[in-house]
């Protein structure tokens, strides 16, 4: 079940309900919002119908006790792939992208014949993950896409991507959620208390899956101590290094990358409530953290290191340039 995209689920539905598909849907939105739940269930109905017995549930609704169902849930239903950065060949972790050879495997898959009926699917979590040439390597199979192929491409910052595959696709957009939707996922997906839960819709944004993972890696604290580096600022260091500190330990991964994605939005939530020269810096900090945020997983970057650089760009919003360490 897809909570709170009505309007992304009811255009897409829809449109399969007519089969006047479009071969290629741009999923767009922040992150945590459903849209890989959402290209999962796609996938199961289009595939269920197309090979049937057809589904008769409403909308992209699709019973798990399908045979079509059961083999897209098992990852091994043979007409469809799902494309995401795969583990590292060495060491812990992901890859840094999703490879040209990956969109190549794809190539070969779209020029074999479907297998359980004349539908194939292909989902790709993210878009925003391929390496450039791997981007080209796609628009070129979403230039000439063979009959009865659909494509689910999630992409948190579509902006980004190449105009050319862009224009080869339709726009599904996915907003974030409202604070009942969020309310709704913890209550069914948590044990948190509700003034728990109230405070990590606060700081989610409208993003069930940064929601979720605040609440699982028990992010409260720290966000308390970013805040408090936002508007007292940090003079003598303290604050930061302890951050970086906590963070910087091999068994805190996890948190350090929640970390990540919830100092700038944190920033950005704090400018809204400022005015002059304080919201100034504060998006000012905004684009800083946001930009290395995104660049510390990709250079593997030290992350005491980065915290406590994070630490700096908030305490920047609090204490004037004057007064800056």
């Amino acid at each position: 079940m897809i909570i709170g995209q009505d309007r992304a689920v009811e255009q897409f539905a829809s449109a399969w309900a007519s089969r006047k598909l479009h071969h290629a849907w741009l999923l767009a939105g922040p992150k945590g919002v459903g849209k890989a739940s959402f290209a999962k269930a796609a996938a199961r109905r289009v595939l269920a119908d197309a090979a049937g017995p057809p589904v008769k549930l409403p909308r992209i609704e699709a019973p798990d006790d399908h045979p079509i169902v059961r083999l897209v849930d098992a990852g091994s239903h043979p007409d469809m792939r799902w494309l995401e950065r795969l583990p590292r060949e060495k060491g812990d972790g992901l890859a840094r992208d999703i490879t040209i050879k990956q969109v190549r495997e794809l190539g070969d898959f779209m020029g074999m014949t479907a297998a359980l009926s004349p539908w194939r699917v292909a989902v790709i979590d993210s878009m925003d993950e391929l390496n450039k040439e791997a981007a080209n390597a796609l628009l070129k199979i979403l230039e000439e896409p063979p009959a009865n192929t659909l494509f689910l491409l999630v992409s948190h910052a579509p902006g980004r991507l190449l105009p050319t595959i862009r224009s080869r696709c339709r726009r599904l957009d996915f907003g974030g959620l409202d604070d009942d939707a969020m309310t709704s996922i913890l209550e069914r997906e948590t044990q948190l208390g509700e003034t728990e839960r109230k405070q990590v819709v606060s700081m989610s944004f409208g993003s069930a899956g940064r929601a979720l993972a605040f609440a699982e890696l028990d992010l409260a604290k720290l966000e308390n101590a970013a805040v408090a580096i936002l508007r007292q600022g940090d003079p003598t260091n303290a604050r930061r290094s302890d951050l970086a500190s906590e963070l910087g330990k091999k068994t805190a991964a996890d948190r350090y990358a929640a970390f990540l994605d919830l100092a700038p939005s944190m920033i950005a939530r704090e400018a809204k409530r400022l005015e002059g020269g304080a919201r100034e810096r504060a998006l000012d900090a905004y684009a800083k953290a946001r930009d290395l945020a995104v660049m510390a997983p990709r250079l593997s970057l030290d992350p005491a290191a980065t915290v406590f650089q994070i630490g700096g760009i908030l305490a920047g919003v609090a204490e004037p340039a004057s007064l800056k360490r």
